[in-house]
């Protein structure tokens, strides 16, 4: 199997892995405390577009709820299936958080703006999850509406 076909890098590629993406779960999603960070506006921006948020902060261990949405710490924990991980961490952070995505196999990881981890998308390609990486999730969707 060719692992890169898994890596999303054009316009029809994104256009349909969001056109089949109705649950996004937000790992280093910010609160509401923190609401003028793209780590908690994006989700925000999702919500309000339709999509499920399922938060997933990696900070902020009294939160409960973000978005209205109960917290899970582990997307291993999350009942159901992901479609879309929308991933806030830094480039070195997400590399801990692997054995986590794996375990919990979403059919698409998205890394925001400015996050690119080369490593990370090529192991996640390789188990058959798609990848995007250094694109805003939120200027995507609205230049797709």
């Amino acid at each position: 199997m060719d692992w890169k076909k898994n890596i999303i890098e054009t316009y029809e590629e994104i256009r349909d892995l969001l056109k089949n993406t109705k649950r996004i779960a937000v790992l280093g999603i910010k609160t509401e405390a923190q609401s003028s960070q793209p780590a908690f506006y994006v989700p925000q921006y999702m919500a309000n577009a339709g999509f499920e948020i399922v938060p997933v902060p990696v900070y902020y261990p009294e939160a409960t709820e973000i978005l209205g949405q109960k917290v899970y710490r582990k997307l291993a924990d999350i009942p159901g299936e992901i479609d879309l991980l929308n991933v806030f961490r830094r480039p070195n952070d997400i590399p801990p958080h692997v054995e986590d995505i794996l375990a919990k196999k979403p059919r698409a990881v998205w890394f925001q703006s400015g996050i690119r981890n080369d490593a990370v998308a090529e192991t996640l390609a390789k188990e058959g999850i798609r990848v995007v990486q250094d694109l805003c999730l939120m200027v995507e969707h609205r230049a797709l509406r």
